[in-house]
């Protein structure tokens, strides 16, 4: 039987198109020349896509008509395990000659598990040539894929496309997750930008709990304003999410109110929303301080306030006038009128909260106590360092933005003295305004630090955006001038290229290596506002050991039979002071 878009066709046309499942193809054969150019006659004659289903013993399973330009695909597993292939390759056509594999289908691919996806061009009643994708090992919360070169059918490679069906059904389980909540959402995700920002937006989501199902890739240089990626693809994503019964379907960039209504119509009560609204969602899920729930629900209501749409009875009056008639609210002006009331007392609670962390921080400048911020992209191993560096158990997960509220441990320094190390949140690409405004107070604590380690993942083959990413935020917030270390971490990789930037230094949190290095390289910042230095105070002068409290950072007292050693962190005048006092002889850097 022939399924699909047979309006319009010719009984005897669609009878001939049906011997095509007497054809019985060898075990060793891809697709013979002679059914690719048979199937590319049919698509010339009715100008539009057919598709084919063969099993990896040779015989046609179903033959399906499209449109112009798409063919809808069935979800056809001839094994139990779905996440094994599918033992079916897909053969379809292309109207117009093109025998390019599109994202869709390479997106179609990935969803449904075949053994191949082939596209045939079809032009003037023949082929024009054919390409064919089989799916890699598992990495970054997607299967990698293997395209081949565009083939004569003629001189088709038969057995090596088959061999690559045999590789791919093994390599597909290489880093697949081993189990699958029944409770998670399946997820299908849509981009514009690049596959390595799909991989990134793949990594969110798994983050989340969001199981991946699949994945498209619109190369647009600008989104729709209506639908994100053109009418015509979303009508084709529809396809593809009902066919893997996806639950939410993710987007890579912010979507206006618009667009999210119009693609939720579209896409028949799938949950549709935005990198953000991604993101947000996590911070709400590791947010674990109350200043830090707060911020995220500030966050979310200064997101979502613009982004408010009345439908149909949400926009009735409610309230006032007689009947239904009158000057009352609509519900959607109810609705934002409760965010913005909601919005005030987040902002007032977060305000008193920060004044109860301003206060802690000039506790610790009236102690002189210097700040170093670990700053970097969200996973490049900051919590790991900070472990490493204090002897601390903060939690330190491989996962996206596992810390989220400030952590704040002391450093001691093998030369003597120490330093207060802050451990803030992560970075990340198109990191959304509302929650850089809403963690203003929380990021105060890098804008206020003394140094800042800007920590880069050595073993990611991003680093260098990674790193840009990490600087435009810096700079965003006011802090492009503060005084900083690039360090590289996961130096105990292979592969891991320390010499990307002058000066960085490359560590390894989980090894240690590299760390004397580092702590070397923060005294040595530090040593700007403060060094270490040893004094010898007289009893008879012991009013400047107070002094010395006062304006430096004392480390120690050692009261002997001359008077009182003491070894302390002190500025550059506040030394000059010290040796005019006690003399040259009493008074002494330690740090030369």
């Amino acid at each position: 039987m022939i399924y699909g878009n047979k309006e319009g066709i010719r009984d005897s046309l669609l009878a001939k198109l049906e011997t095509l499942y007497d054809i019985e193809i060898p075990a060793e054969v891809f697709a013979p020349a002679e059914l690719l150019n048979v199937l590319a006659a049919f698509t010339c004659a009715i100008n539009r896509e057919i598709s084919i289903y063969v099993s990896r013993s040779g015989e046609v399973l179903d033959i399906t008509i499209g449109g112009v330009s798409s063919v809808e695909l069935k979800d056809m597993h001839l094994r139990r395990n779905t996440k094994r292939l599918s033992m079916v390759r897909c053969i379809h056509t292309h109207p117009g000659g093109n025998p390019q594999l599109s994202d869709v289908d390479i997106s179609s691919l990935r969803a449904m598990r075949f053994d191949a996806m082939a596209a045939v061009g079809a032009k003037d009643g023949h082929a024009t040539g054919i390409q064919a994708a089989f799916l890699g090992e598992y990495i970054g919360g997607m299967n990698r894929v293997h395209l081949t070169e565009v083939a004569p059918v003629y001189k088709l490679p038969q057995r090596a496309w088959m061999d690559a069906i045999e590789r791919a059904d093994s390599e597909v389980l290489i880093g697949a997750p081993n189990t699958t909540k029944e409770d998670q959402e399946r997820a299908f995700l849509v981009g514009l930008d690049s596959d390595e920002s799909l991989l990134e937006l793949a990594r969110l989501a798994e983050t989340a709990g969001a199981q991946v199902i699949g994945t498209m890739l619109q190369r647009k240089t600008r989104p729709d304003t209506a639908t994100y990626i053109g009418s015509g693809k979303a009508d084709e994503l529809s396809l593809a999410c009902q066919a893997r019964e996806a639950d939410v379907v993710i987007f890579d960039d912010e979507l206006s109110g618009v667009q999210t209504r119009n693609l939720e119509e579209i896409l028949h009560g799938a949950k549709v929303i935005d990198r953000t609204t991604l993101i947000l969602d996590i911070f709400a899920q590791r947010a674990q301080s109350r200043e830090g729930r707060l911020q995220v629900e500030l966050a979310q209501m200064a997101y979502q306030l613009p982004r408010l749409l009345g439908h149909g009875v949400a926009m009735s009056r409610l309230g006032g006038g007689i009947g239904t008639r009158g000057p009352g609210e609509t519900r959607l002006e109810m609705d934002r009128r409760r965010i913005r009331r909601r919005m005030s007392d987040l902002r007032r609670e977060i305000d008193d909260l920060s004044g109860q962390r301003n206060l802690r921080r000039a506790k610790r400048e009236k102690n002189k106590v210097p700040v170093v911020a670990l700053v970097g992209y969200t996973n490049a191993g900051k919590s790991t360092l900070l472990n490493t560096l204090s002897g601390a158990d903060v939690l330190a997960e491989d996962k996206l933005f596992a810390t989220l509220d400030p952590v704040v441990r002391t450093v001691k320094m093998p030369a003597g003295g120490e330093f207060l190390l802050v451990d803030t949140v992560g970075f990340i690409s198109k990191l959304p305004h509302a929650l850089v405004d809403a963690f203003h107070s929380t990021l105060e604590e890098a804008l206020l630090a003394d140094v800042l380690l800007v920590i880069s993942d050595g073993a990611s083959g991003e680093m260098i955006h990674q790193h840009d990413v990490v600087l435009e935020v810096l700079a965003s917030l006011g802090a492009a001038d503060k005084p900083k270390i690039d360090v590289i971490n996961k130096a105990d990789l292979p592969d891991v290229n320390a010499n990307k930037w002058p000066g960085a230094i490359a560590v390894s949190a989980k090894t240690g290596k590299g760390l004397d290095e580092l702590l070397e390289a923060i005294r040595l910042k530090l040593r700007g506002a403060a060094r270490l230095m040893r004094a010898l105070i007289p009893y008879a002068q012991g009013g400047l050991l107070a002094k010395l409290h006062e304006d430096g950072q004392v480390l120690s007292e050692e009261y002997t039979g001359e008077g009182i050693e003491v070894k302390a962190l002190a500025d550059e005048q506040l030394f000059g002071r010290l040796t005019v006092q006690l003399g040259e002889q009493a008074v002494s850097w330690q740090d030369d």
